[in-house]
């Protein structure tokens, strides 16, 4: 059946010039009315142009890290949701130790003509990693998002968490409950959210007047969390922050293994607040990442680029929220100043 403008226009409310520029796959018209043209078609039962068809149906890559962290299954969840609201089709791509590497999940997803790329916690948050990776994908040009990826090397929109103040409100939060002795678990130092945390916790220990910063930087995880609370505990502390939830459930185990309790004796919080992190033993004190509200996020910067609107080649940083539950508890008397 022939659309008739006039009766998309009316079932869209807009006009029948905007009608045409979606119509006719023109810019200037935003995400927001181009799906409702889009919509008036397939309410009044008229087919979709060719070109309309093939952009709804276009493939986007999504390219984590791993899917043993519960974070990152759930910025995939929300991503795939919400490419999925905006038509795209996404191709999951995840990494594992002796696996596809990311540069190779890259060609794969260039081979299959990909309308874009969102990246989670890629290599460009690695100051030793070389940015031309991406630099190359821009110049194609091939929108692309990188969510808790940032790099000043790279021209292209990012999605963050704040680690800055992700590490400054676990310290606040320890110093009231009387802590002095606060010790932080993070992963390698050439990693970009590494610094900020590290920078976060220790300008916080200067506000609240702790003189002593006690760091201990390990492989992400369970086992890299155990190992760095054993050289913390060695040192005395009684609250620990750790960069995941994953390494502040290696730094539980660590401390139940020389026999002391959490809360009681130490306490530990964690970041990220996967989940089930809150039915672990004792259920975790975490800093929430706002995964649902940075990947939609996300994913409009991308459907932006695509469209040929430009999202803005900045950072968008999204606040951490503490969440408080039972690993935290008043420091030991014995240890209080």
């Amino acid at each position: 059946m022939r659309a008739r403008m006039s009766d998309i226009a009316r079932q869209a409310q807009v006009s029948e010039a905007t009608v045409s520029r979606v119509i006719n796959d023109r810019p200037g018209v935003s995400l927001e009315t181009r799906q409702a043209v889009l919509t008036a078609l397939d309410v009044l039962g008229y087919e979709r142009p060719e070109r309309l068809r093939k952009r709804s149906a276009g493939l986007v890559g999504l390219i984590v890290p791993e899917l043993d962290n519960p974070i990152f299954p759930a910025f995939a969840q929300v991503i795939e949701s919400t490419l999925a609201q905006s038509g795209y089709t996404p191709v999951l791509c995840t990494q594992s130790p002796g696996g596809v590497t990311e540069d190779e999940y890259v060609e794969m997803m260039l081979d299959r003509q990909v309308s874009g790329i969102v990246f989670v916690s890629s290599l460009s948050a690695d100051t030793a990693a070389d940015p031309s990776r991406y630099r190359r994908l821009i110049e194609r040009p091939l929108p692309i998002v990188l969510v808790n990826g940032w790099s000043e090397r790279i021209e292209a929109p990012f999605v963050s968490c704040d680690d800055r103040l992700a590490g400054d409100l676990a310290v606040s939060h320890l110093v009231a409950l009387g802590h002095r002795r606060i010790g932080l678990i993070s992963g390698p130092n050439r990693f970009i959210n590494t610094q900020r945390k590290l920078a976060g916790f220790r300008a916080a220990l200067r506000r609240h007047a702790v003189p002593d910063a006690f760091v201990e930087l390990t492989l992400f995880g369970v086992e890299g969390g155990e190992v760095a609370a054993e050289r913390l505990l060695e040192r005395g502390v009684t609250g620990i922050v750790c960069a995941s939830d994953l390494m502040a459930l290696g730094a539980i185990r660590a401390v139940r293994r020389r026999g002391l309790s959490v809360p009681a004796d130490v306490s530990v919080i964690g970041f990220d607040d996967s989940p089930l992190i809150a039915f672990t033993d004792p259920p975790l004190t975490t800093l929430r990442q706002p995964v649902a509200a940075m990947a939609v996020a996300a994913v409009r910067c991308l459907v932006d680029e695509i469209d040929g609107h430009g999202a803005p080649r900045s950072e968008y940083l999204f606040r951490p929220e503490l969440v408080v539950r039972e690993s935290t508890a008043v420091a030991p008397l014995a240890v209080r100043v």
